[in-house]
């Protein structure tokens, strides 16, 4: 399997496990801030790597009334302050081929969205940048799906490459997990990511928003550590019901640690 190098970290192969983490959307600089700082002092107690992870435009809202983010100037200004004041790799997600130059001196990691992961133009003009790629998997994809994506970004000769599983469509405003994917697509060569928060979604499920079942995210994460997958996404906040997106399907920060003690142990069974 590839190694991907993130800064100091390195994710794949027999690494320690990776953290992205952050809360969904850029609410406030403050907020922004606060929770970074938080999250890296959990992280550096319990002993994984962290990577911050926060978007400033989520263009994808079901709703037209939704709450986006601050935007594209605003937000990478939020998070290039983050990672100057922290010192950590950030992550964020893209929705259209303009955003690329103006993103790529910011971001450590490119983020191509779900619901775009089979758009070639995004995938490839990101890929171009150098930078790495993290890919999340479409919930209407089988996991051998991913494979012809993965080509498209290697076309560029940009093989830094990471693969985000976050749920299957299961009938109508519903996902599950199926594991047997992470195995299925860490055997393409890279690492495979689990993204337990919004494996809990329930797209689409309040109407006019989706809603979530925050109480299975523990067990799903436990669970996919002990298959094996690379890494963890987690979207926390410090006070989901309060969040002005997917609260329903976040981990509050105060839970956090002991969420992380739990998957450091189960790791270290393996």
């Amino acid at each position: 399997m590839h190694k991907v190098k993130v800064g100091n970290l390195e994710v794949g192969a027999k690494n320690k496990l990776v953290l992205i983490a952050g809360p969904c959307v850029i609410e406030s600089e403050r907020m922004t801030l606060e929770t970074a700082k938080r999250i890296k002092e959990i992280t550096q107690r319990v002993g994984i790597g962290f990577i911050f992870k926060s978007s400033f435009d989520k263009a994808n809202r079901l709703s037209l009334d939704s709450f986006r983010g601050p935007g594209l100037k605003k937000g990478l200004e939020v998070l290039a302050k983050v990672k100057k004041e922290l010192k950590v790799p950030i992550l964020s997600d893209i929705h259209c081929t303009r955003d690329i130059d103006k993103v790529k001196d910011v971001l450590d990691i490119i983020q191509i969205p779900a619901f775009l992961c089979r758009q070639t133009d995004i995938v490839v003009a990101a890929a171009r940048t150098g930078k790495v790629i993290n890919i999340k998997k479409g919930q209407f994809l089988a996991p051998w799906d991913i494979l012809p994506i993965i080509k498209k970004v290697e076309s560029t000769g940009n093989k830094k490459i990471i693969i985000t599983e976050r749920g299957v469509s299961f009938g109508y405003n519903n996902l599950v997990t199926d594991f047997r994917g992470l195995k299925i697509m860490q055997d393409f060569g890279y690492p495979v990511i689990y993204d337990a928060t919004h494996s809990v979604q329930l797209p689409g499920g309040k109407g006019n928003c989706s809603g979530g079942q925050r109480e299975f995210i523990a067990g799903l994460t436990r669970a996919a550590v002990a298959f094996g997958c690379d890494g963890l996404f987690l979207e926390v906040h410090p006070s989901p019901d309060k969040a002005l997106c997917d609260g329903a399907n976040m981990v509050a920060l105060k839970d956090l640690e002991k969420l992380l003690m739990q998957v450091k142990k189960v790791g270290a069974a393996l």
